[in-house]
């Protein structure tokens, strides 16, 4: 099978070019100007457009569905050449302003957070994409393509830079080889210029890989799935705790590389009645102490089947208080898509009942 250029790096292609500054010119079709078909890049010789097609393609995922809420946000479910389907959201962080004459005030900002694998190993209990089980890796232009085809779709211009969050399906580290690609490919200038500290890296826990990634340098934030402040009801929660406990993964944290100006996030999904009390507050600001870390509660989105339930609203306010009375950096984050299908796997999983492969 051809190779599909989405899956390499500049320096890759241009290892396979002659000669090798076409890449950077390919690089700028592709991701800076939207062209994805060789005949359509008029400044490269017609013979190298012509020996391109013989040996690559440039392969993007099908958008097979969507779906937008009233806050704007769009959830996408992209099919991939084998038939397995994985999902991403488009989120707007900030709308576009402008001033009474229409001079532009203040650009739009988006997020977009995207998969790194079909299904998940993980098996988080509160997680619907565990319910699929795991079927295999994206590779890097699998992960690229989302944002590129997203920002293609929505007509983002290419020097409107957006951030890309490694935090849909998937485990991001348990697929570290191509993530690590796509950072690469992410950050490139010729391309989409995603730089690293636009790029955080959510992880359920793996302690090794953690240290594996730090020791790689790319310069990524790095969000930690805490979700519990105990080892007992984190192991009911994520299974992956019996293997990288609470203990495992701060000492990993601890020993990441982050730039000063930066924080490691602490994702802590809020549950109605379990891990929303104000003990476990005062628990959790025990457990950061010593580390530059924000908190980031999410409160659980709930989904058909699911036994757990929204926290109350005065119970997480709560407990935000506290943590910032202990100066500790706690943000309440927004919830998006709740009147789509905004869970995790979701909108995959939505499509596997209505008969289709997934």
């Amino acid at each position: 099978m051809k190779t599909n250029v989405l899956d390499l790096t500049r320096k890759e292609l241009s290892l396979r070019l002659n000669p090798p500054f076409r890449a950077k010119q390919i690089y700028q079709w592709i991701y800076q100007k939207y062209v994805f078909d060789f005949d359509l890049m008029n400044n490269l010789p017609k013979k190298l457009r012509s020996e391109l097609k013989e040996s690559f393609r440039i392969y993007l995922p099908k958008i097979v569905s969507t779906e937008k809420s009233r806050d704007g946000s769009v959830k996408y479910l992209f099919e991939l050449e084998d038939g397995h389907t994985v999902e991403s959201v488009l989120l707007p962080m900030r709308s576009e302003q402008r001033d009474e004459r229409g001079n532009l005030l203040k650009e739009a900002r988006y997020t977009v957070c995207v998969s790194t694998q079909v299904g998940c190993k993980v098996g988080c209990s509160f997680c619907l994409t565990a319910k699929g089980g795991f079927v295999r890796n994206l590779t890097s232009g699998e992960i690229v393509s989302q944002v590129l085809s997203i920002k293609a779709a929505n007509n983002i211009a290419s020097n409107r830079r957006v951030n890309v969050v490694y935090m849909g399906m998937g485990e991001p580290l348990d697929n570290l080889d191509n993530l690590s690609k796509a950072i690469e490919i992410f950050a490139d200038e010729n391309g989409l210029s995603i730089g690293a500290r636009r790029q955080t890296v959510s992880t359920s826990g793996l302690a090794p890989k953690i240290e594996k990634l730090g020791k790689m340098n790319t310069g990524v934030l790095l969000a930690i799935s805490l979700h519990a402040v105990d080892d007992e009801l984190r192991e009911k929660l994520m299974p992956i705790n019996k293997a990288y406990n609470i203990a495992d993964i701060i000492e990993a944290v601890k020993r990441f590389p982050i730039d000063q100006r930066k924080r490691v996030m602490f994702e802590y999904l809020m549950i109605r009645n379990l891990n929303d009390s104000l003990d476990s507050a005062k628990k959790l600001v025990k457990l950061l102490n010593g580390i530059k870390a924000k908190v980031n509660l999410i409160l659980f989105n709930p989904y058909p089947g699911s036994p757990f339930e929204r926290p109350e609203a005065e119970r997480v306010e709560r407990f935000q208080k506290f943590l910032l009375s202990k100066g500790l950096l706690c943000t309440v984050r927004e919830s998006k898509g709740l009147d789509i299908s905004a869970a995790c796997g979701q909108l995959r999983e939505k499509r596997r009942d209505d008969g289709y492969s997934v």
